[in-house]
């Protein structure tokens, strides 16, 4: 289950901003002293060494991907950086299936519309910590109409969790429905 977390938008960019200059200096590193080592071990002097070179760059790639997801993605410097992937990746999986969504809305599903509120609310959240206003002021009015009509359905419009459950619901509910 994830959860929107209130977060300072300026401190966000900052911390991502920090974080991604330090994932860069390590790959730049681990890429550079890869290809140099494969070079000297594996290479010929004055010959075509361009497969070692590359060999070492996806060597250190893979190490650092592999050092990511491993160790560096809980350190407390990486917190805004993993919670902006989080929060892209569930707005992800409702637009995967926003057709049935909006139909389970249009038929006034609770859980749909839950599932919608979410994800304006995530989207909302998502064009704050980019500093796209623009984005975000385009979504004020379908925002306001769909929370009015959830209040009207007796439905709590805080909906700060996306549950998976609620995700596959919608989806096997409302699979045959088309957009028209």
């Amino acid at each position: 289950m994830f959860e929107i977390q209130p977060m300072d938008p300026l401190l966000y960019r900052e911390q991502t901003r920090r974080s991604t200059l330090i994932l860069c200096a390590i790959l730049a590193a681990l890429c550079i002293s890869l290809a140099t080592l494969s070079v000297a071990l594996f290479g010929e002097p004055g010959g075509n060494n361009f497969r070692w070179n590359l060999g070492g760059v996806i060597a250190g790639l893979l190490l650092t991907m592999a050092l990511v997801r491993l160790n560096l993605w809980q350190q407390p410097w990486m917190t805004p950086a993993v919670y902006g992937f989080r929060l892209k990746r569930n707005l992800m999986k409702v637009t995967n299936i926003m057709h049935q969504v909006e139909a389970g809305v249009a038929a006034n599903d609770p859980t749909a519309m839950r599932v919608l509120r979410f994800y304006h609310l995530g989207l909302t959240q998502m064009h704050q910590l980019d500093g796209n206003s623009s984005a975000a002021s385009d979504l004020v009015k379908e925002v306001d109409q769909h929370r009015e009509h959830m209040l009207a359905q007796g439905i709590e419009p805080e909906q700060n969790r996306l549950d998976p459950g609620w995700l596959a619901e919608v989806s096997s509910q409302w699979r045959d429905s088309k957009r028209h």
